[in-house]
């Protein structure tokens, strides 16, 4: 945690700036106990985007808490024939950009970027990628994020 004094413009103006903030599961995260609930702050301080991102956390986890040990989300683009994306990536861009990232069903690196007035989301259990491996959860790693920068 950063204990920097701000100045009260320095202050105003942070309150201001863009801030775009991303998770993935090709990193190195902690995963410790699951906490009841997430952390939150008024929901007046927060972005279109910021707000969505969060939301969006919580239904991922719930849904790749009731997938078996063999599948892993994945998301459904709505019209257009663009397929699938396995999630491997989520983030946001303030004040109303939320982005997707990782794989269509042919392994080609994939990215969303919608704007929160078009946000529409389905998600769909799919075989792993790799038999071998464990299953990708991307939903704790998101709230595991979410709950440590909001503390």
């Amino acid at each position: 945690m950063d204990n920097k004094v701000e100045t009260s413009a320095e202050h105003a103006e942070n309150a201001v700036l863009p801030c775009r903030h991303e998770v993935r599961t090709d990193c190195d995260t902690p995963e410790p106990p699951k906490p009841e609930q997430v952390i939150d702050r008024p929901v007046s301080t927060k972005s279109a985007a910021a707000w969505a991102y969060e939301r969006l956390i919580l239904y991922i986890q719930d849904f790749e808490e009731k997938l078996d040990p063999e599948q892993e989300a994945v998301m459904g683009f709505a019209g257009g024939g663009a397929g699938v994306l396995r999630i491997e990536g989520m983030g946001y861009f303030d004040p109303d950009i939320v982005t997707f990232t990782g794989t269509d069903t042919e392994g080609r690196k994939t990215q969303l970027i919608q704007h929160v007035s078009q946000l529409s989301v389905m998600l769909r259990a799919m075989p792993k990628a790799s038999p071998a491996e464990a299953p990708r959860r991307i939903g704790f790693r998101l709230r595991t994020d979410l709950e440590r920068s909001q503390v």
